[in-house]
């Protein structure tokens, strides 16, 4: 095969990834479809221009607005000679412009590669590289950096970009100025030709985006999603909540993370609702904009919506137009959930799942509180749950470690057998890092943690990661990462490090080196302990368990193994 054939290949393989027998049964059930969000936003667009599809604290981007500016700017990537099915890295604030970008590349038929904005230097390559991404798109700055130095200095170091798109603000100015390379892009006429995207635009089964997730070990894995999985779980969303067609929708999770995607790219594109975002959380910005936008279904972690209960504007702010929060990420904390109940009069909804698994349980609007504040929810319809212990299949004992099958599910993780054999049973069905029980009426609890994941505020940061990370300081021997308990966050990175003879390390000084090396923000520890030797197992490995139980007895104050 010559090379031109094998390139060619390599393209189309982001066509139709699904079982097409699968694909069949769940187009039949009504549980996939086969429209994208560029139908949605085309249909909401058609029918009310003028309203509002995103709302940031200063702006706002209408539907009409969103259909024009995705549409510009998608016939500009085709115009800087990007190929179908080519990765695209987008790395941007929440606001309008992801959205927008991730239209575009549905439009242009190109892969979005989804990099969080806090993301740092050694992720970002490690993701562009991993995923071949030619095409990197931002703002002009990001967080105060130039982007060009950026995408300068990314090419020298022989990352195969070749196209760096520069978009504006686009709910400030949907009209401003897309600079391909440097040169402003092809304005065109007002509307693009019908037709003008038909032999290259993304279908519902094509992959469509690749998103990172934190594993247990190195750098994070690459999720590859279908727009159907997302628009399936927008539709259990619909139905769990009972939303209507006069929703406001908030998300305080960003993008392109699994919740903040599916929170307000695809409920909010589905029901038509407006999505209200802000870059940068805080509980007091966050109460305003409920109140100011009458938000009426809320998407956050617990650590988000526990800020919001220890805010002062808590008690003067009218919340009165909440009906429904969806939290999701970890176990609901049951006190602050039920205080937040009471004080808002929303219903407490949660979906367990992950980014690999989509939704597999969840709670309904008609469950009993204690179910809907103390468990993960019952099934949900077309996806099953089995529980597992190493590999058998235990489900009638009603403890184990769960997996999931069904229409949510990713395509797995790009180009990673290893994890991909790890991730799946032989069955088809993603395995879940938690032990959970499911009790007579299908409720699921969780119970334990199955992998070295630490949940800080609903994210995922893996502990090999940190440990990695800190390894690499030159006064570090050895590093362990467990989680410490914390009453906001629900748990926070502790290091536990052996230090060469002789030497000194503080947290300060840690963070300072880490900061230097690119280590992304969420790898941070946020306790240090130095110990003369890490205790060890009597297999000679790192007693994680001993060191997780001083974790824990040092965010009491009780006597710890450095005391």
């Amino acid at each position: 095969m010559s090379q031109e054939s094998i390139v060619s290949s390599a393209r189309a393989a982001f066509r139709n990834m699904v079982d097409t027998e699968l694909a069949a049964a769940y187009r039949a059930a009504g549980w996939w479809g086969d429209h994208t969000v560029a139908d949605l936003v085309a249909d909401h667009a058609a029918v009310r221009p003028s309203d509002p599809a995103v709302i940031t604290r200063d702006d706002r981007l209408t539907w009409g607005e969103y259909q024009w500016a995705s549409d510009r700017l998608a016939r500009c990537l085709v115009g800087a000679g990007l190929e179908p099915g080519e990765r695209v890295a987008v790395l941007l604030s929440d606001g309008g412009s992801p959205h927008v970008a991730l239209v575009a590349n549905e439009k242009a038929g190109l892969v979005t590669v989804g990099i969080g904005a806090r993301a740092g230097g050694a992720e970002i390559r490690h993701l562009l590289a991993h995923t071949g991404s030619v095409a990197l798109l931002t703002h002009a700055e990001h967080r105060g950096t130039n982007m060009s130095d950026v995408y300068d200095e990314l090419r020298a170091e022989g990352l195969p970009l070749r196209v760096h798109v520069v978009v504006p603000v686009f709910e400030a100015d949907a009209a401003g100025p897309i600079l391909i390379n440097g040169e402003e892009g092809d304005r065109g006429p007002a509307e693009v030709p019908s037709g003008f995207f038909d032999d290259r635009r993304l279908g519902p089964d094509d992959l469509f985006l690749i998103n990172s997730t934190s594993g247990t070990t190195g750098m994070p894995k690459c999720v590859m999603h279908t727009q159907n999985s997302k628009l399936y779980m927008a539709q259990q969303a619909r139905e769990v909540a009972r939303l209507g067609n006069s929703e406001v929708v908030m998300g305080l999770a960003p993008m392109p993370f699994g919740f903040g995607l599916f929170s307000t790219h695809f409920v909010a594109s589905l029901v038509g609702a407006p999505a209200v975002v802000t870059d940068r959380f805080t509980a007091e910005s966050a109460l305003e904009l409920i109140e100011r936008e009458h938000a009426t279904v809320l998407f956050c972690v617990s650590t988000q919506f526990k800020m919001m209960l220890h805010a002062e504007a808590m008690a003067t702010r009218d919340l009165s137009s909440l009906r429904v929060m969806f939290t999701g990420g970890e176990m609901i904390p049951y006190e602050a959930a039920r205080d937040f109940e009471e004080r808002t009069g929303a219903l407490v909804l949660n979906f367990y799942g992950s980014n690999e698994s989509g939704l597999a349980t969840g709670t309904r609007v008609g469950d009993p509180k204690e179910v809907r504040l103390r468990t993960g929810g019952g099934g949900l319809s077309g996806t099953e749950v089995r529980l597992f212990d190493n590999g058998v299949d235990v489900t009638r004992t009603g403890r184990g470690q769960p997996g999931s099958r069904g229409p949510a599910l990713c395509l797995g993780y790009y180009d990673d057998p290893d994890a991909n054999a790890e991730l799946f049973t032989g069955n088809g069905f993603v395995l879940h890092a938690d032990i959970v029980t499911i009790d007579d009426q299908g409720y699921l609890t969780v119970v334990g943690r199955k992998s070295e994941i630490i949940i800080r505020g609903g994210k995922n940061i893996s502990a090999a990661a940190v440990e990695d990370a800190v390894s690499a300081h030159p006064s570090v021997v050895l590093a362990a990462a467990v989680p410490m308990p914390d009453p906001l966050f629900g748990e926070r990175v502790c290091a536990y490090v052996e230090l060469r003879s002789g030497e000194y390390l503080t947290l300060d000084e840690l963070i300072d080196f880490l900061a230097g090396q690119g280590t992304s923000k969420e790898n941070y520890p946020e306790h240090l302990v130095v110990l003369a030797q890490l205790p060890r197992s009597s297999g000679g490995k790192v007693a994680k368990g001993q060191l997780t139980a001083d974790a824990r007895a040092l965010a009491t104050g009780a006597p710890t193994i450095s005391s």
